[in-house]
């Protein structure tokens, strides 16, 4: 991609990063399996016209492609430089500095940034071994010419002069500065940590090491350009992202900011700059938690050339878990950060997000950030530094810091022991950041079939698992780290060369499969680096775990059989040969994969890979199919149950590009089994055919749900669509089951260059898909061989996949388009069937840009605590959100660093004469006002746009929803002695003026938006009329609300009863003939909070979300605080209009 960005008045157009799109695939075009006249296990699938073995061959023989296809394969791969043991560099270095503790604060002992961070750190890592398994490498002092990369002179200057103040003069300086503090060693040391950071950027682009960590202090990412701020003085990461640029030709560069406090001065260093991707993940709460910015809200992604490389995923509440941290990474950063192509990761690596921490009152726990850090892995070819900022929990920041830095020297990653699912203000925080990437990124556009999909819910009942607030977790767990003997198994045996078919030697699934890749692995030096296991046959237990005693006869039958009986036996089934070694072979093949499983689970090695062959996945419990006899991955499965004595969560991921038939239906109805397929399915036109494959199917009885299709509809499916279908569907669901042992049916028929597949998946596109899935499972996984009939292509990815399972980071990845529109709408279709039983695929798009914000803004700065170390992380009251202070200042330059991207509050007031409003007022509460934003700095302005159209003329500023952090009582509606409701076209026509209201606080009716809002839809907004304080005036005021356009619990939303809706239904506690709500879950009726709140308590109650009003049908979420309108309620309320008014709703699209 390139790093240029487009000039600002095309902020809806995305960026061409990357190559045009490749042509569109001709979805006619089918290439399958090979198959008999018979189908063997298929009883009553309807065949379809495909072509066979024969009709194949007249193409051309299997054994090799045609020279044309052959030269583009090995044009493929002449970018692909396996051999990466010379050139790819090892080690993670470490710096750390005892100098670093010679500061503290002279006038606060308690001020939490203190030394003892630091000694904490070094027990724990002295306790652990680390230090003496990481390069250790001497701080070094950053010079004035590199800090002025991102600071001025003046600043420095003014810095330096502090070390020779006395107490006095510095606590003076300090207090004009927020949670500041200063020491006669505070510059040194802030110079020597930023130096820090610059040596390890020297070692790691110049290949001294693989990653490192910089345990340093002060922090540094609140520091600004002329500005101290939030405990630093030099903005560390920023420095070194500028030093890789200048010194070392870096074009591109990625900051992950995961410290719970926003890293402001990060941000405004580079968000014009579309060479910096800045990710910053941190606590808000609507603007109440330091520092109190409405930059650092989802809206803002960054101005003029760097719109889009600002991405913010604010908190709007405390206990945030690891599953909401690895959600965010998985739906939002990775997928960005692939397209935006780093060539170095830097990471600002606050723990204050951790349990226990003070500030940051997060439940992360130090698994869940060795999970970060192996995703981050991924990218950049390793290249990874992290930079230690907060953390304030000397224990949790000790053990944070410690599990990072295991995952970096390339441990496994523990379990997450409680990995649950992301809560409900998490997927809401995510969902309205993918909308405001959506314009930026070509990641993250929708296909024409997914637009309409995604966001519909069909009238399941979901059941959503709502949380009565902040998750308190038990203590954190004592982590262990495996010491292991060896970390990569390899079993193969030459024997399994003995079946091959003694009629046609051109036959696809040759026995010079495993041996290229043998010789691959060897030729690479991958070969000695594993752990040479011997191959084993599975024994008749192993076998009848998966097959019937009948099969295992009937196989074993063939070893005595003549030439012309095993043709004859052979035929009996859908795509198979047998010859007098198969049985041997076939049983060979599933005891590799059975004595691989036996080192995994018993510590000999972490993982491994089993080169076997015949296949299995196609097998069924009582018949062989499409050159599968024995189900290897399944008996392995099976097996490790056995071995471990109980029910082991195995997760199976199966990416050959055919179905996996068999694994399907041996597991279809076994929970402790998630079963994972990727694989082409024309429709049901590809082998093994049939609708088996179907993202329709999904288990049965106990088993139902744990059953996932990904289900291809054509050729071509490359990198970017696996990936896709990775970050949105395979590992959320991966995560949330949280296996105990993965298992991989490692078919490379996908593959680029492949004759059955048509795929065009690279052998670095299957290294990140192994990486990503070892973060699983404490890092045991296992791939065994299944299909794929280029030797080149089959060699080249098993060699990509070994590198990966040896701890080698994945090669650089260069996605030459976006997903393909049919692959977005396969895994949007396997989402769509599978959100109701898992809630980690509840994260989606929302159509329209409204979400949740502040729900006041005021221009007037906080007081200043008397203890500079309390303001940071200190949540103010509602309605005292700062919209960019960050602190005094002692400079006009200061100043005006303190206010970066300042916004302004207005509300949006329509007035209209007392007359026209007894006419047309529209009965409901009063509204929000509008807090429109606009950027105060230089030429980097957003702009705003108003309704003129839509109200005649008149301008009609829209507000945001209430917040999710609002009271959870919403109000009567309609408002008791408002006016009549009439349309809202009546409504628009009268409206005469619109004023903007710049200097009067917002209304005290604010509080009282709530159920009833309005059901009309004008725009998909609500106009409030306001009684009371203007009632004795000659205007009545009005309010437009803006609903939600999506919220994540719309698949609450349950059919309407047979018996239809009655509209004049009374309470069904109290018999109140008014004000009443009927829940869109259960469908009972109850009473508004201001006759006697039944219906609050119905909710209080069972936890179901929405509700819609009898009075003016609108629909209101208790859980986001805030009505919504979206397509999958306008059957309820169209059912609901023909009841109250005998009519259908006008405009019900």
């Amino acid at each position: 991609m390139t790093s240029t960005g487009q000039d600002s008045t095309t902020t809806r157009q995305r960026r061409s990063r990357h190559n045009p799109h490749s042509p569109p695939h001709d979805s006619s075009v089918t290439s399958v399996r090979p198959q008999t006249s018979k189908r063997g296990v298929k009883k009553g699938a309807v065949l379809r016209s495909s072509p066979n073995l024969a009709e194949v061959k007249k193409k051309g023989r299997m054994k090799k492609l045609s020279q044309a296809a052959e030269q583009d394969l090995v044009v493929g791969l002449q970018g692909l430089d396996l051999n990466r043991e010379a050139r790819t560099p090892s080690g993670t270095g470490l710096v750390f500095d005892e100098q670093l503790n010679e500061f503290h604060c002279l006038w606060d002992d308690s001020f939490p940034e203190g030394p003892e961070r630091l000694h904490a750190i070094k027990e724990q890592l002295i306790q652990e071994g680390l230090l003496d398994r990481c390069v250790s490498f001497q701080a070094r002092f950053a010079e004035k010419e590199e800090l002025m990369l991102v600071h001025s002179l003046e600043y420095i200057d003014l810095m330096e002069t502090t070390q020779y103040m006395n107490e006095g003069e510095l606590r003076v300086l300090a207090d004009t500065y927020d949670s500041v503090y200063l020491h006669p060693n505070s510059y040194t040391c802030a110079c020597l940590a930023s130096g820090s950071v610059l040596r390890l950027v020297d070692a790691v682009l110049g290949a001294e090491i693989r990653n490192g960590m910089a345990i340093i202090r002060p922090p540094g990412h609140h520091a600004q350009h002329s500005l101290m701020d939030g405990y630093c003085m030099f903005n560390h990461v920023a420095v070194a992202a500028r030093y890789a640029q200048q010194k070392h030709d870096i074009q591109r560069v990625l900051i992950v900011d995961w410290d719970v406090h926003h890293g402001q001065g990060t941000q405004f260093t580079f968000d014009q700059d579309p060479s910096v991707l800045y990710f910053s993940i941190h606590r808000y709460e609507q603007g109440r938690f330091w520092p109190h910015l409405t930059a650092s809200n989802w809206s803002t992604t960054g101005f003029g050339q760097g719109q889009g490389y600002t991405i913010n995923v604010p908190w709007n509440q405390v206990g945030m878990r690891d599953a909401d941290y690895i959600t965010a990474f998985l739906h939002v950063l990775l997928p960005v950060s692939l397209e935006f192509q780093p060539q170095l990761v830097l990471v600002a690596a606050g723990f204050d997000a951790l349990q226990g921490d003070p500030k940051g009152e997060m439940a992360a726990t130090p698994a869940g950030f060795a999970q970060l850090t192996h995703l981050l892995m991924g990218l950049a070819g390793g290249k990874l530094i992290l930079s230690l900022e907060g953390g304030y929990n000397l224990r949790s920041l000790a053990e944070g810091v410690s599990a990072s830095l295991h995952t970096l020297l390339g441990d496994p990653c523990p379990m997450l022991e409680f990995p649950g699912t992301p809560c409900p203000s998490a997927q809401a925080s995510i969902s309205y950041v993918l909308e405001a990437l959506e314009p930026f990124w070509k990641v993250f556009v929708r296909s024409a079939e997914t637009l309409e999909e995604e966001d519909t819910v069909e009238g399941d009942n979901v059941e959503e698992k709502e949380e009565e607030g902040p998750w308190q977790p038990p203590e954190l767990p004592i982590l262990t780290w495996p010491v292991l003997q060896a970390r990569t198994g390899l079993v193969y045996d030459q024997q399994m060369m003995d079946h091959y078919n003694l009629w046609d030697n051109h036959h696809p699934e040759t026995p010079q499969r495993i041996q290229r890749i043998m010789h691959r692995l060897e030729e690479l030096g991958l070969a000695g680096r594993c752990l040479a296991l011997p191959a084993r046959p599975a024994t008749d237990a192993e076998l009848l775990a998966c097959h019937s005693a009948e099969h295992v006869d009937r196989l074993r039958a063939t070893e005595k059989m003549k030439i012309r009986e095993l043709h004859r036996e052979g035929a009996n089934y859908d795509s198979i040969y047998i010859c007098p070694s198969t049985f041997t072979c076939a049983q060979l093949a599933a005891g590799a994969a059975c004595r691989l499983v036996e080192a995994v689970l018993a510590g000999e090695v972490l993982n491994g890979i089993a080169v076997v062959r015949p296949p299995g996945h196609h097998a069924e419990r009582d018949a062989a199919c499409g050159f599968c006899f024995f189900n290897s991955v399944a008996v392995a499965a099976r097996h490790a149950q056995a071995v471990s004595g109980r029910a082991l969560r195995i997760l199976i991921v199966d990416w050959d590009v055919h179905h996996g038939n068999g694994t399907q239906h041996i597991f279809e109805e076994d929970p402790s089994v998630l079963y994972i397929s990727l694989h082409r399915y024309d429709h049901g036109t590809f082998f093994p055919m049939g609708d088996e494959g179907a993202s329709s199917q999904i288990g049965q009885a106990a088993g139902t749900g744990f059953t996932v299709n990904v289900a291809w509809n054509g050729p071509r499916l490359g990198d970017a669509d696996y990936l896709v279908a990775w970050h949105r569907l395979v590992l959320p669901i991966a995560y949330e089951f949280n296996p105990e042992l993965v298992l991989v049916s490692a078919g490379f028929d996908a593959a680029r260059g492949d004759p059955l597949g048509s795929c065009q998946v690279s052998p670095e596109g299957y290294a990140h898909l192994t990486h990503l899935l070892m973060g699983l499972a404490n890092g045991r996984i296992i791939l065994i061989l299944e299909g794929g009939y280029n030797l080149t292509s089959i060699s080249e990815s098993m060699a990509a996949c070994t590198h990966s399972l040896l701890g080698d980071p994945p090669p650089l990845l260069t996605l030459l388009r976006p997903p393909l529109s049919g692959a977005l709408a396969s895994v949007t279709e396997t989402i769509q069937v599978h959100r109701r039983y898992w809630c980690s695929l509840r994260v989606t798009k929302v159509k329209g840009k409204e979400g949740p914000s502040s729900s006041k803004l005021i221009t007037k700065k906080a007081p200043q605590p008397a203890n500079p170390g309390s303001a940071k992380g200190m949540t103010m009251p509602e309605g005292n959100i700062l919209e960019a202070g960050t602190g005094k200042a002692t400079s006009a330059t200061s100043v005006k660093e303190s206010t970066p991207r300042q916004t302004t509050s207005e509300t949006a007031v329509m007035e209209l004469t007392q007359d026209q409003s007894s006419e047309t007022a529209m009965g409901g509460a009063a509204g929000l006002n509008q807090a429109t934003s606009e950027a105060a700095t230089g030429d980097a302005t957003l702009d705003q746009t108003t309704s003129e159209e839509a109200v005649g003329g008149a301008e009609l500023v829209q507000s945001p929803p209430a917040s999710c952090a609002d009271s959870q009582t919403p109000p009567a509606s309609p408002m008791q002695g408002a006016t009549t409701q009439i349309s809202p076209s009546k409504l628009t026509g009268n409206l005469r003026t619109l004023e903007l209201d710049k200097a009067q606080e917002p209304p005290e009716e604010e509080e009282l938006l709530g159920e009833a809002a309005g059901g009309q839809d004008m725009n998909e907004s609500v106009l409030m009329q306001v009684t009371g304080d203007h009632a004795d005036t000659d205007q009545a005021m009005f309010y437009a609300v803006t609903p939600l356009p999506w919220c994540p619990h719309l698949v609450a939303v349950c059919p309407v009863p047979e018996a239809g809706l009655d509209v004049t239904q009374p309470c069904q506690d109290c018999g109140a003939p008014q004000e009443n709500w009927v829940c869109l879950s259960c469908y009972q009726v109850y009473c508004s909070r201001y006759i006697n709140a039944h219906m609050l308590q119905h909710h209080e109650g069972l936890g179901h979300p929405l509700v819609l009003s009898y009075a003016d049908l609108s629909t209101w979420c208790y859980h986001c605080q805030a009505y919504v309108h979206h397509e999958a309620l306008l059957a309820v309320k169209n059912i609901a209009h023909q009841n109250k008014f005998g009519e259908n709703m006008p405009h019900s699209h």
